[in-house]
C-alpha cells in the first residue's frame, strides 16, 4: 500500500509532501495484538484495546507529519518487552509491533551528548556537548562547555520556519548547571533553542515527587496534587499542548520532545507498581539475564549465535550472595521494573490522546534511551544518590533497614550493578563506557505513513545523530544556511529513511565515540576501543578490537590476531577526532563537578542573597567544596518565638542548614551518613549571625558559629562532600521541597518569622 514511498524517493521535497498528503486518505487502521513477552505472576496493567489504531476524521489535520521524540534515561538494551524483557511495557511494545525495532542503534554513553546529537543532527563534540552539561570546562575545552553552539541549530529551530509548533517536556540537561537560575542567563534554555513551550527540569536527576520545576523561562512550585509524580505531570502537559493545538490550529504540525527523568536514579514510583513484580526477581540476576538473552534470540533482537557476556568484574553470582543481599537486591529490581511499567503507562496515555484528537496516524514517533543502564548503584545498590555521586560507600544494613521505603519520597534509590548488567543484556559493562552496553539502546520508529512492514526488525547500524537528518529527509526539509543570523555547520548524521521501506538498505559505515578520555570507533562491522586510565598519556592507552557483526557482545578481543585492522581503525579514529573537534580530550569523571569556569556565576567569591529569592539550584550555588568560607546573616528577632530557616541547601539525603528553633541557633552539615551539628543560644533583637568553615585537610574542617562577632560554638567535620553537596538547591529564609534537617521536618518549609536582611557568602 505504501509502495508509493519508493517511487517518489527522488522527487523534490514539495512533491514528496504532496504525495504524503494524498496518501493520508488511503491509510486505514491496523489491528494490534496485546503484546507480552513473558507472564509475570503479580498483577499487571492491562493494555488498552488497540483494535483500531486508525482514527476517524476529526477536523482538519496538517499535511505535514507531526514529529515526536520520546527519550528514556539510563534504560538498557533489554529492558523493553519487545527487546526481551519480562518487564511489562505494553504501550512501547505496541509501537514496536506497528513500527520498526532497530537492534543496532547507538547513542553516546552519557545523556547530554546524546540529547545534543539527537536535537541537532550533529556529533556532540562539534556542537560543544561532549560530556554531561554539569561539566563546563571553560574556553580551553570548547567541546565541553555544557551547551549547544548557535552554529548547530536544533530541530525545533529548523521546524519553526517550516510552520511547526515545538514543545519540550521533561529533562533538558543541555545548558550549563551554573546557568540554571531563575535569573538566567536563558540563551541555552529550551525556549532560546527554538521551543515554543517548555515544562520540566533543567538539570540531570530529578526527584519524581518534588522536582525543581521550570515552565517556559520561570521556576514554578510543584503542583499541589495528591500523589503527584513528575512522569505523570509532564504527560498531562504534553496532552494539553497537543490538544490545544489540534483544537485551535489543527492545520499546524507539531514537534514534541518528550524526555522522561525515568529510568535515571532516583527510582521513585507508587507502591502498586512495585507490587506488580513481587517475587519475580527472587530467582536473581543470573537467571533473569539468561532468560532475557534467550528471549532476544527468539524475537530476533540478537543473532542465534550471539554469546552472553560473562558477569562484569565485581558482580557476584547470585547464589554467592547472602540472604539479606538477595532480599534487598531483588527488591531494588522490583522498584526499577515498576518504574518502567509506570513510565510505559504514561506513554500510553500520550498515545491514546493523540488517537482521540485524530493525530496519531499523522505522527512519526521515535523512541530511544539516551545511554545504557548505569552502575552508579555499585555492588550494594544505593538509597542515597548523593552518596553514590560522591563515592561514599553505603552499608548493607542501612539499605535493608529502608527496604519498605523503596520507591517512596523517603529514599532515592538505584539498583546494584548486577541488575544494570541485566538491563544491558547481552553486553558487558555499563553506561559511560565505550562498550555496547554504554552505547547500544533500543530504538523504535512508529510512522504509519512511511512504514509498510510493521513489526519488523532492522539490523542497520544507526547513530543518534542520524535521527533528525532522517526527519528532515522524510519531511522534505532543507537545512537553512543561517539561523538567527548565525551560519550553520553541516549535518553530520545520515538519513536512514530508506530503511523504513527497505530491510536491506545500507546502514551507517562509520562513527567515532569519546567520553571523558575513553574513546572508540566503529567502521563497517569492526570496532576498536581505547581503554584509558585516568591521568595516563593517551598514547599509552590499551586498544581492543572486535568484529561486532559476529561478536555483538564483545567477548572476543581480536587486537592480537588482526593488528593491521586495529591500526587501520586507530588512524580512522584520529581522522574523525580532528574532523569533529574531539580534541582536546579530558579525562574528568566526578571531578568534573569541581570545574568552575571563569565566566560562571560560581567563579565569584562574594554572593549576597535576599529573602524571597527563588530556589537556586545547587549547580549554581556558591562553590564551597574544600574552601574556607563564611555565611553572614543580619537578623532581627522581636520575640523568643521568632524562628525558622535562615539558609538551607539540600534535603534529607545531604546538605547544610542554618536555622533558629526553640530559641537556639543551629548549624547542621549532613554528609549523608552522619549529621554534624553545632548550636548556641541566640539573643532577642538585632544580631549578626555568622557561620565559618575552615578546612583542616582535604574534605575535613572546623565549623564555627558566631553571634555579633563572638564565637559561640564549633564542630569538627571529619568528612565533607568530594564533588557535589546535594541534588536540591539553596533556599533563603525557608527550606522548600524536602527539609535538610529532621529537627524541623514537621514544620513545613519553616519560614523564618523574624526579619532577615540578607545572606552573604564570602569564599576565600
Amino acid at each position: 500500500m505504501l509502495d508509493y514511498k519508493l517511487k517518489v524517493w527522488n522527487k523534490s521535497p514539495l512533491q514528496r509532501l504532496a504525495v504524503f498528503a494524498s496518501a493520508v486518505a488511503l491509510l486505514s487502521g491496523c489491528s494490534v495484538k496485546n503484546f507480552t513477552t513473558q507472564e509475570v505472576k503479580a498483577e499487571t496493567i492491562k493494555p488498552k484495546e488497540q483494535n483500531n489504531m486508525g482514527q476517524k476524521n476529526k477536523g482538519q489535520s496538517s499535511t505535514k507529519p507531526n514529529i515526536v521524540y520520546i527519550v528514556l534515561d539510563d534504560s538498557g538494551f533489554s529492558d523493553l518487552g519487545s527487546y526481551g524483557s519480562e518487564i511489562k511495557t505494553p504501550n512501547l511494545d505496541m509501537l514496536a509491533e506497528n513500527g520498526l525495532r532497530y537492534n543496532n542503534s547507538h547513542v553516546t554513553p552519557v545523556c547530554s551528548p546524546t540529547r545534543a546529537a539527537l536535537l541537532t543532527g550533529r556529533n556532540p563534540h562539534s556542537v560543544g556537548m561532549s560530556t554531561v552539561a554539569n561539566f563546563d570546562l571553560g574556553p580551553e575545552y570548547p567541546n565541553k562547555r555544557g551547551r549547544i553552539k548557535p552554529e548547530a541549530g536544533t530541530i525545533a529551530e529548523v521546524l519553526k520556519d517550516e510552520g511547526y509548533n515545538s514543545y519540550a517536556l521533561g529533562k533538558w540537561h543541555l545548558s550549563p548547571s551554573h546557568q540554571a537560575t531563575a535569573a538566567g542567563p536563558y540563551e541555552n534554555w529550551p525556549l532560546a533553542k527554538g521551543f515554543d513551550r517548555f515544562y520540566g527540569i533543567l538539570e540531570d536527576s530529578s526527584d519524581q515527587y518534588k522536582p525543581e520545576l521550570v515552565q517556559d523561562n520561570s521556576f514554578i512550585d510543584v503542583p499541589e496534587k495528591e500523589n503527584y509524580h513528575f512522569s505523570e505531570d509532564i504527560v498531562n502537559r504534553a496532552n494539553q499542548y497537543v490538544t490545544d493545538q489540534a483544537s485551535v490550529n489543527p492545520e499546524k504540525p507539531f514537534f514534541m520532545y518528550l524526555a522522561f527523568g525515568a529510568q535515571h536514579q532516583p527510582v521513585q514510583v507508587p507502591q502498586k507498581y512495585i507490587d506488580m513484580y513481587k517475587g519475580v526477581y527472587d530467582k536473581g540476576w543470573d537467571k533473569i539475564r539468561e532468560e532475557r538473552f534467550n528471549k532476544q534470540k527468539e524475537l530476533g533482537i540478537i543473532s542465534k549465535d550471539a554469546k552472553l557476556a560473562p558477569l562484569n568484574p565485581g558482580v557476584k553470582p547470585w547464589d554467592q550472595l547472602s540472604a539479606d543481599e538477595k532480599k534487598a537486591f531483588a527488591h531494588f529490581q522490583e522498584a526499577y521494573a515498576g518504574f518502567l511499567t509506570h513510565t510505559d503507562e504514561q506513554i500510553g496515555r500520550f498515545i491514546d490522546n493523540l488517537r482521540s484528537i485524530g493525530q496519531l496516524d499523522n505522527t512519526m514517533i521515535v523512541f530511544l534511551s539516551d545511554n545504557g543502564a548505569s552502575a552508579m548503584g555499585k555492588n550494594t545498590g544505593s538509597i542515597n544518590h548523593t552518596l553514590a555521586y560522591n563515592d561514599i560507600p553505603e552499608k548493607l544494613e542501612d539499605i535493608v533497614g529502608k527496604m519498605d521505603q523503596f520507591g517512596s519520597n523517603k529514599t532515592k534509590i538505584e539498583f546494584p550493578a548486577g541488575w544494570a548488567q541485566v538491563s544491558n543484556t547481552p553486553f558487558k559493562l555499563y553506561k559511560s563506557t565505550m562498550f555496547e552496553a554504554g552505547t547500544r539502546t533500543p530504538m523504535i520508529v512508529y510512522y504509519p505513513k512511511g512504514i509498510k512492514a510493521k513489526g519488523e526488525i532492522r539490523n542497520q547500524y544507526v547513530h543518534v545523530s542520524d535521527i533528525t537528518p532522517t526527519v528532515y529527509d522524510l519531511a522534505g526539509i532543507k537545512l537553512p544556511k543561517e539561523i538567527k543570523g548565525v551560519k550553520q555547520m553541516p549535518l553530520h548524521g545520515e538519513s536512514f529513511a530508506n530503511t523504513l521501506t527497505d530491510a536491506k538498505a545500507p546502514g551507517k559505515k562509520m562513527q567515532y565515540y569519546e567520553n571523558n578520555g575513553q574513546h572508540a570507533i566503529y567502521h563497517d562491522g569492526w570496532k576498536a576501543i581505547a581503554l584509558h586510565a585516568k591521568g595516563q598519556p593517551y598514547d599509552k592507552d590499551v586498544w581492543e578490537l572486535y568484529n561486532v557483526v559476529e561478536d555483538p557482545s564483545e567477548t572476543n578481543n581480536l587486537s592480537a590476531k588482526h593488528p593491521e585492522k586495529l591500526k587501520e581503525l586507530q588512524k580512522l579514529w584520529e581522522k574523525e577526532a580532528k574532523k569533529y573537534d574531539v580534541l582536546p580530550m579530558s579525562d574528568v569523571m566526578g571531578d568534573g563537578f569541581l570545574a568552575i569556569p571563569s565566566d560562571s556565576i560560581r567563579a565569584r567569591n562574594t554572593f549576597t542573597f535576599y529573602p524571597g529569592m527563588s530556589l537556586l539550584p545547587e549547580g549554581a550555588s556558591p562553590f564551597i567544596i574544600n574552601r574556607p568560607y563564611t555565611i553572614t546573616v543580619p537578623i532581627n528577632r522581636e520575640k523568643a518565638s521568632d524562628e525558622g530557616v535562615l539558609v538551607a541547601l539540600g534535603n534529607y539525603e545531604s546538605g547544610y542548614t542554618l536555622y533558629i528553633k526553640d530559641n537556639k541557633l543551629v548549624y547542621e552539615y549532613n554528609i549523608g551518613t552522619k549529621i554534624y551539628r553545632v548550636e548556641s543560644e541566640v539573643p532577642i533583637g538585632q544580631a549578626t549571625i555568622k557561620y565559618e568553615f575552615k578546612p583542616t585537610e582535604q574534605h575535613k574542617g572546623i565549623g564555627s558559629l558566631y553571634i555579633n562577632d563572638k564565637k559561640t560554638g564549633e564542630v569538627t567535620i571529619d568528612q565533607t562532600h568530594k564533588f557535589k553537596v546535594s541534588f536540591e538547591g539553596l533556599d533563603i529564609g525557608r527550606d522548600t521541597h524536602y527539609p535538610v534537617s529532621p529537627e524541623y521536618a514537621d514544620k513545613g518549609i519553616f519560614t523564618f518569622t523574624g526579619e532577615l536582611e540578607k545572606v552573604v557568602y564570602e569564599l576565600h
